[in-house]
C-alpha cells in the first residue's frame, strides 16, 4: 500500500502531526508508522557544510595564499553532522522507501525549515517522490490539517530554498575567508596587544561584525559626549490654592528671541542670565492668561508582536535575553498557545481576521484575560477588524504576528512564571486591537508677564480604551502606559494634575491673571545617547541600525534589516560568548568587551565596511529579492564572490599595524584586567554592572 512521509523538524512536532492524522501509530526508533503514514523528524540540522579542507587536505591549514577560498566551479559540499548520524540514516532510508509515494515536508514554516529539508533531501537524493510543503502558523491540530489540505508542490517555494542556500554560502564564504584572512594578518598582534597566551582567532560574520560595529560606535559616542548646562526659568502659579508650573520660553516677541545667550528656546548657556530674566520680571505678583487650547487626544492600540517587539519588550520588562524569549515563545508555540514565533509581521492576514472570533472566545477561558475577551465577544468589535491597520496582507511575508490561539490552555500551569508573563502579554497586545483608542484631555496655557511668555499643559486619561486590555498582572499602571507607547505626552512635558486643579483649570479663559509664587531657576545637562540593552540592540537590528522608537515609522523601513527574526537572538547570543560584548544579566545592558573592540579596530582598517548596517541590511535585501524571485542566485553570488575577493586582495596588500598601534593606547585605557584571564571589561560597562 502507498503511504505517506510526514518529515517534521522536531520530536515533538512530529508528535503533534501524527496525533492529528488520528492514526494507529506505532512507535519505531526514530519515526511512527501507521497503515498509510509515516512521520519522522530531522532532530533540528543533519547535514552542515564541510570546511575547505574536505576539497583539499592542504586547507587545513591556514595560509595566505590559499586565499580567498571558493568552493571549484561553486560545487559545495556538505556533510552529515556528527552525533546525529544515526537519524538522518533513519531520515534516509524512509525518504527511499518503494511504498513511500508523497512526502510532506513539515519543518518549520520559513527559510531555516526550508533549507533543513532540502539539504536532507539532497544528500538523501531523492528522485521520483511527489513533495509537497505543509505551512503552518500553529500547531493546533485544526492548523495542521489545513496546513496538510492546502499543502502546495514543494516546488513553489524553490526560490525560498535558492534564497536559503545563498544565506549559507554567504555566512560561509564571509565567515571562511574573512576570520582567516584577519586571523593571520593580525592575530599575533592582538595576542600581544592582550598579552594573550596564544594568537587571536579573529571571528567574522556578516551580521555579527555589523553588530560589534553597532555597539562599540555607541560606547564611543557616550565616553566622548560632553555635557552641556542649561538653565531654565519656572514660574510657580497659585491657583485658588493649587499649585502648577509654568516653563519660560523666549518666542517670538520675547527680549531675548533668538538670542545668542540661549540654550535652545527654554533655556539660557549661563545661570546669569537666567537671574538676569527673573530681575527684569519684578514684581513677581502675577501673570496673565494670554491663550487657553483644549483638545481631545486619541491613542490607538500599537500593532501587534513581532518577535523583535516582543523580545525588546521583554528585554525591558523581565530583564530576560532575546533568546530566552525567543526559547519561551518557541515553548508556547509547541503548546499551542501562541502561533509562529519566528516572524516579522505585526499584522493579522484577512483569511485569519474573517476567523479571528475563534482565538478569542478560547480565551474567555484564559482567568486573567477572560472579561476582557468576553468583552470583545460582546461588543462585537471584531467583525470589522479587517478593514483595519491590524490587517494587511501586503505586510506579510512568511508568516503574520504572534497571536494566542485560544487553545493549549492546559499547558499553562506546566509553563515557568516568566513564560506565563510573556504569554499575558502576548494574550494583553492581542485583545487590545479590538478595544476603542485611549483617550485624553489636553490643556494648553500661555501666560504673559510683560514682553515674556511661560507655558504650561496637561494631560488628563479620561477613558483608558485599549489601555483596560493591557493592565497586566505583573505590572504597575505607570508601567504598562509605558510599554504600550504612551510617554505622558509630547517630549514627556505634560503635567499630572488631581481633581482639585482640574477643576480650577477648567474655569481658566483668556485675560484672568494668576498669582505667582515664586520664580526659581532650573539647572540641567544634556544627556548622553543610552547604551543598548539585548532588546533595544533588536529592534535596531530589524531596523537596520537605527534605534527608531516611533512604531509607525518602524513599519516604514521593514525588510531592510540586518539578519531575521529567526537569527537576531542567536547572533547576539555567539558575541558574548566570544567574548566580544559584554551583557549584564539583570539589567540587560550591553557593552564592548577589550577583545570586541581590538576586533573593530581591525575590520575598520581592513574591511571597513563589514562594520556598516546599511551595507549588511543590503545583503539580507538581496537574499529577499532572491527568494521572490526578482534576482537569481547566479547574479547573488557572482556580487558575493567579488566583495570577498576586493576585500581579500585589498588586506593581503596593506599591513596596518601602524594604524593599530595608534588606536591601541585609546582601546586600553577605556579597560581594566587586559590579558589572557580576562576579554576585558569597558570601565563604562563595569560601571553598568556594578
Amino acid at each position: 500500500m502507498d503511504k505517506s512521509l510526514y518529515i517534521a523538524e522536531k520530536p515533538s512536532v512530529a508528535r503533534e502531526f501524527a496525533k492529528a492524522l488520528k492514526e494507529q501509530m506505532k512507535s519505531f526508533n526514530g519515526y511512527m508508522e501507521s497503515e498509510n503514514a509515516v512521520v519522522t523528524w530531522c532532530v533540528g540540522h543533519l547535514v552542515t557544510m564541510s570546511y575547505p579542507d574536505a576539497y583539499d587536505e592542504k586547507l587545513k591549514r591556514w595560509s595566505l595564499q590559499t586565499l580567498p577560498f571558493f568552493p571549484p566551479g561553486d560545487e559545495f559540499k556538505y556533510e552529515i553532522i556528527d552525533g546525529v548520524k544515526q537519524q538522518f540514516q533513519i531520515v534516509n532510508g524512509l525518504l527511499n522507501r518503494e511504498d513511500v509515494k508523497r512526502i510532506y515536508v513539515c519543518t518549520d514554516s520559513g527559510r531555516e525549515g526550508e533549507y533543513i529539508y532540502r539539504l536532507v533531501e539532497q544528500e538523501a537524493h531523492v528522485e521520483g517522490k511527489e513533495r509537497r510543503r505543509v505551512w503552518i502558523d500553529s500547531q493546533t491540530e485544526e492548523e495542521i490539517l489545513r496546513g496538510i489540505r492546502e499543502a502546495k508542490d514543494l516546488s513553489e517555494y524553490d526560490n525560498l530554498g535558492a534564497s536559503a542556500y545563498l544565506r549559507a554560502k554567504e555566512d560561509y564564504l564571509m565567515g571562511i575567508n574573512f576570520s582567516r584572512l584577519l586571523t593571520l594578518k593580525y592575530g599575533d598582534y592582538i595576542k600581544n596587544a592582550l598579552s594573550m597566551e596564544k594568537n587571536a582567532v579573529v571571528s567574522v560574520g556578516r551580521v555579527m561584525t555589523c553588530v560589534l560595529g553597532m555597539v562599540v560606535d555607541r560606547e564611543r559616542e557616550i565616553r566622548h559626549f560632553e555635557k552641556t548646562p542649561f538653565y531654565r526659568v519656572v514660574a510657580s502659579l497659585d491657583l485658588s490654592g493649587s499649585d502648577f508650573e509654568g516653563e519660560w520660553k523666549a518666542v517670538e516677541g520675547s527680549e531675548y528671541f533668538n538670542s545668542p545667550l540661549l540654550y535652545k528656546e527654554n533655556g539660557f548657556k549661563k545661570e546669569e542670565s537666567a537671574k538676569e530674566l527673573i530681575e527684569k520680571l519684578q514684581p513677581h505678583d502675577k501673570m496673565t492668561v494670554s491663550k487657553v487650547e483644549k483638545k481631545k487626544e486619541k491613542k490607538n492600540p500599537p500593532l501587534l508582536y513581532n518577535l523583535a517587539e516582543l523580545q525588546n519588550d521583554c528585554s525591558r520588562l523581565f530583564k530576560i535575553s532575546p533568546d530566552e524569549t525567543l526559547r519561551i515563545a518557541q515553548e508556547l508555540y509547541e503548546k499551542k498557545l501562541t502561533t509562529y514565533p519566528r516572524t516579522d509581521a505585526r499584522v493579522l492576514s484577512t483569511a485569519v481576521a474573517k476567523e479571528i472570533y475563534k482565538n478569542i472566545k478560547g480565551l474567555c477561558s484564559y482567568g486573567i484575560m477572560a472579561e476582557r475577551a468576553a468583552y470583545v465577544l460582546s461588543s462585537k468589535s471584531y467583525i470589522n477588524i479587517a478593514k483595519t491597520k491590524y490587517v494587511n496582507d501586503k505586510m506579510i511575508t512568511d508568516h503574520y504576528a504572534i497571536i494566542p490561539t485560544g487553545q493549549g490552555l492546559g499547558a499553562l500551569n506546566s509553563l515557568h512564571p516568566t513564560a506565563a508573563k510573556v504569554y499575558e502579554l502576548i494574550c494583553g497586545r492581542f485583545l487590545s486591537i479590538f478595544y476603542p483608542a485611549a483617550e485624553y484631555e489636553k490643556l494648553s496655557l500661555v501666560l504673559q508677564k510683560e514682553k515674556e511668555s511661560f507655558f504650561a499643559s496637561f494631560k488628563v486619561l479620561v477613558n483608558p480604551g485599549y489601555l483596560t486590555a493591557v493592565s497586566y498582572s505583573f505590572s504597575k499602571k505607570k508601567e504598562t502606559e509605558q510599554s504600550e507607547g504612551d510617554s505622558n505626552g509630547e517630549n514627556g512635558q505634560e503635567a499630572k494634575i488631581d481633581d482639585s486643579l482640574r477643576r480650577q483649570l477648567a474655569l481658566l479663559k483668556k485675560g484672568m491673571e494668576i498669582p505667582i509664587s515664586q520664580m526659581t531657576i532650573k539647572e540641567g545637562e544634556t544627556s548622553p545617547p543610552k547604551r543598548y540593552n539585548s532588546g533595544s540592540l533588536i529592534l535596531a537590528m530589524e531596523n537596520a541600525g537605527q534605534l527608531i522608537e516611533d512604531e509607525d515609522l518602524r513599519e516604514q523601513i521593514k525588510g531592510s534589516g540586518i539578519g531575521t527574526s529567526a537569527t537576531r537572538a542567536e547572533i547576539l547570543k555567539k558575541l558574548v560568548a566570544n567574548g566580544y560584548l559584554n551583557l549584564n544579566k539583570k539589567t540587560q545592558i550591553i557593552t564592548p568587551a577589550c577583545l570586541g573592540e581590538v576586533i573593530y579596530e581591525v575590520v575598520n582598517c581592513s574591511i571597513k565596511s563589514m562594520l556598516d548596517p546599511k551595507l549588511t541590511a543590503s545583503w539580507e535585501k538581496g537574499l529577499t529579492m532572491v527568494a521572490q524571485g526578482d534576482i537569481t542566485s547566479e547574479e547573488y553570488m557572482v556580487k558575493l564572490k567579488g566583495f570577498i575577493s576586493r576585500r581579500t586582495d585589498y588586506v593581503k596588500q596593506t599591513d596596518n599595524r601602524g594604524y593599530l598601534n595608534q588606536c591601541m593606547s585609546y582601546v586600553r585605557s577605556n579597560y581594566t584586567d587586559i590579558g589572557r584571564k580576562s576579554s576585558g571589561r569597558s570601565k563604562a560597562g563595569a560601571k553598568e554592572k556594578g
